[in-house]
């Protein structure tokens, strides 16, 4: 592959891995404020729940005949022990003294709680991280108020669980975000870049001759694509006239001279006394009437080139068509005494007649070339499959190894006809002129023996 085709990769998979790089951190960070918002979720109701606990137990504190009772209620502890199976400790103290509880558990203090509110905080204890919640408040016991102070704690690893299992919901839901995401990301990038395959797709399927503008809705990003491939073609298009137009007036100016030069020759051939001296003068004459094809190739390549952007749509008749051909190139062949024998039905097809009449004369003027002395060539016209054919046979030299499309190519010519002179050029009028008709040339061997089969296949009416 050449430098110009080479591709730096494909924008559709690119577009797809930004798209899905960027749907991986959403992914991640949409996981992370989840899990963030579930643990805080977890401890906010483990807090509450402690606090509910501590002030359903300093509830239950009563004074009587001037001493504290307590009767720990069970709900305070069934409440705790709905949101997990972690251990509960606790504490009550009046005055600094042990009411109830473990002696050593650690009493949350906040500064900034005021009295009557709870205060949290997280300690270890035991060995495990414990979260604590306290309440203080006075009891008038006899005539003296006295402090009272509740502590609850419990342990964090049920709290954990909950969070972590909700971590892992979190991470599989966004697991499943990012997969859809990518294949939202794969279909979109598909549906974003459809416009510009169409454009290619509409350009690939011109033929290689066909340089009008490219007319079509896109979106606004492709609208200076298009315009720069219009001026493009158009730039193209004045580059190949110009040729043409030049290559037509160089065959022209080159014929006029030919034709006087072959008069010329033609009379000093007749006025030549020895034999060397005649045989230089057929050897240029031979020369001339190359050149003179030729030119007249290049003046019908012209042609086409020029008729086949605008091309007519009459109504022609292949018989016609093929005997007039025939007449015309009958001289020709009857200069190296071959017969032309044409077998034809009356076949109507939509074409430019001046086209097909040049790639006729093309396809016959190489059968002539290439055919050997006392042979004969056969001109079909015939219908097949909804086309109509007309296929010329001769018993020349054949098309060799050299496969069709190569030998179709301007300036291409077989490797045995090396000994012949040519331009290269019969074959390329053809085909063009066939392509332009929606039609095509085929080329083959003859299965009857040797020699060329070439076949001008039109679309019928």
């Amino acid at each position: 592959m050449s430098e110009a085709q080479q591709g730096t990769g494909s924008i559709g998979r690119r577009l797809t891995l930004y798209l899905a790089i960027v749907a991986a951190l959403l992914s991640l960070l949409s996981w992370g404020m989840v899990a963030g918002f579930a643990r805080q979720a977890a401890e906010e109701t483990q807090d509450n729940v402690l606090a509910a606990a501590v002030t359903a137990i300093a509830e239950t504190l009563r004074s009587e005949q001037g001493e504290l009772r307590l009767e720990l209620p069970y709900s305070a502890f069934s409440m705790l022990g709905a949101i997990s199976e972690d251990r509960v400790f606790y504490r009550v103290t009046a005055n600094g003294a042990l009411l109830t509880g473990y002696a050593d558990l650690p009493v949350a203090t906040d500064p900034n709680t005021r009295a009557g509110e709870v205060s949290f905080a997280t300690q270890s204890y035991r060995g495990e991280d414990l979260r604590l919640a306290t309440l203080s408040r006075r009891i008038l016991a006899g005539n003296q108020p006295t402090l009272v102070i509740v502590t609850v704690g419990q342990t964090r690893e049920g709290i954990a669980a909950i969070a972590l299992d909700l971590s892992r919901q979190a991470g599989l839901l966004s697991i499943a975000f990012f997969l859809v995401a990518v294949l939202l990301s794969f279909f979109a990038a598909r549906t974003s870049l459809r416009p510009l395959n169409e454009i290619a797709g509409a350009v690939s399927r011109r033929g290689p001759s066909d340089l009008r503008p490219l007319r079509r809705p896109a979106p606004d990003e492709l609208a200076p694509l298009i315009a720069a491939l219009n001026r493009f073609m158009d730039r193209l298009g004045q580059s190949i006239r110009r040729s043409e137009e030049f290559i037509l007036e160089a065959a022209h100016r080159v014929r006029t001279p030919l034709a006087t030069v072959r008069v010329q020759a033609d009379l000093a051939l007749r006025n030549a006394s020895g034999e060397a001296e005649r045989n230089r003068l057929r050897q240029m004459i031979r020369a001339i009437d190359e050149s003179s094809r030729s030119a007249g190739q290049l003046l019908d390549h012209a042609t086409v080139a020029f008729r086949a952007d605008d091309l007519l749509r009459d109504h022609i008749s292949l018989k016609s068509l093929a005997a007039q051909t025939a007449t015309a190139m009958t001289p020709t062949a009857s200069m190296k005494d071959i017969n032309i024998d044409l077998k034809a039905e009356d076949i109507i097809v939509a074409g430019d007649a001046v086209l097909l009449d040049s790639a006729l004369r093309n396809i016959l003027d190489n059968a002539i070339k290439y055919s050997p002395e006392d042979t004969t060539i056969s001109i079909c016209v015939e219908t097949k499959g909804g086309y109509g054919y007309i296929t010329v046979r001769d018993e020349g030299t054949g098309l060799g190894d050299d496969p069709a499309e190569v030998l179709t190519q301007r300036f291409k010519r077989g490797r045995n006809t090396e000994n012949i002179v040519g331009s290269g050029l019969g074959l390329t009028i053809a085909a063009d002129v066939l392509a332009a008709h929606g039609g095509r040339l085929e080329l083959s061997n003859n299965k009857e023996g040797k020699g060329t089969c070439a076949s001008l296949v039109l679309p019928l009416l």
